[in-house]
């Protein structure tokens, strides 16, 4: 009897694990893979990534063109992912069957953007120009200077109203349709801050300037100080006596110093001869020199000077000032600024 009842016991634990076993089995073979495996990359895909485009847009791009299985894998990927923010827009030459976490990746890899052009903080009109006309995947055409500027001037000049980032254009774009995206691109871009309210008396186009000329003077950190210095000398009708303005006018920009001779040249952007601002900006600005330019920083300096790279001072001593100076040209001659 109890050897009937154990064999009888043992068959239906047998059958329970036989039946077990067909579900997993079913599972197995029935649950729908969310990710490509590795070693399975296809032919490459261009995948456009817009300017502010959500990762969940990209992340259904991708999908649409077999880069990721499932378009819900990769935006997991995407959020939980640290460095998925950095992803530039622009056209990129992706694999095509590939794990999500690869996809990132590639996404990434600033050299699988087709014909970039990185307008960088810093840079002028002029180079951008000189940028537009050497891209290859560009239609060169007559529109450039029929672009409206953002904020008119007596110059009807973009400078500084171009947005300094990495841009990528679809084959046959013009330069002209390049460069209005580009300006575009800095309308959006200074709609994060209060810019077009104007900062005490200054206007946009005003504030434009002062944050063209942070961009150039002064470390990110200091912004909002070398901000302050300006408006306190711009207060008192005293020149702002900017190396960099010269050096814009002269073609002379990226050099360290300036000749007492360089000071003397006769232009409306020499600020150690006209005071007041330069009648227009000298770079284009990057959102946080613009930020610094609508917040400076309380204090009654005078005066600033870098003495050696990450190394500005700040005083409203004309003594303290010339100390510095000389500090400033020991550490030159020293090679501290090669």
């Amino acid at each position: 009897m109890i050897n009937a009842l154990l064999k009888k016991r043992s068959v239906q634990i047998v059958g329970v694990i036989l039946a077990v076993s067909l579900v997993i089995a079913i599972l197995l073979f029935t649950t729908k893979p969310k990710d490509y495996p590795p070693s399975t990359a296809g032919a490459p895909a261009l995948i456009t990534v817009s300017n502010g485009e959500s990762g969940t847009a990209i992340a259904q791009d991708l999908a649409s063109k077999s880069v990721v299985l499932k378009a819900s894998t990769l935006i997991v990927k995407i959020i939980a992912s640290k460095t998925a923010v950095g992803i530039a827009p622009g056209i990129h030459r992706i694999d095509t069957h590939i794990p999500s976490d690869l996809a990132i990746t590639e996404l990434l890899d600033q050299k699988r953007i087709v014909d970039s052009i990185n307008v960088l903080p810093g840079s002028t009109e002029s180079d951008v120009l000189k940028l537009l006309h050497g891209a290859s995947s560009l239609k060169q055409d007559d529109q450039l200077s029929a672009i409206t500027p953002i904020f008119p001037n007596a110059n009807n000049s973009l400078e500084g109203q171009i947005a300094p980032e990495q841009y990528s254009f679809q084959p046959g774009t013009t330069t002209g349709q390049a460069l209005s995206t580009m300006v575009k691109s800095f309308s959006s871009e200074i709609s994060q801050t209060k810019i077009q309210l104007g900062y005490q008396n200054y206007q946009p186009y005003q504030l434009l300037i002062v944050a063209s000329l942070l961009q150039i003077e002064a470390d990110p950190s200091d912004y909002s100080k070398a901000a302050r210095v300006i408006y306190n000398r711009l207060q008192i009708g005293m020149p702002l006596q900017l190396n960099s303005t010269v050096q814009y006018a002269a073609g002379l920009r990226g050099q360290i110093g300036l000749s007492t001779a360089a000071t003397n040249i006769l232009s409306p952007y020499n600020t150690y001869l006209h005071t007041g601002l330069p009648p227009t900006p000298i770079s284009n600005p990057s959102l946080p020199a613009i930020v610094g330019a609508l917040n400076p920083a309380s204090g009654n300096w005078l005066y600033f000077i870098t003495v050696k790279p990450h190394d500005t001072r700040f005083t409203d001593s004309y003594p303290t000032f010339q100390k510095w100076f000389v500090l400033y040209n020991t550490n030159v001659a020293a090679g501290d600024f090669k």
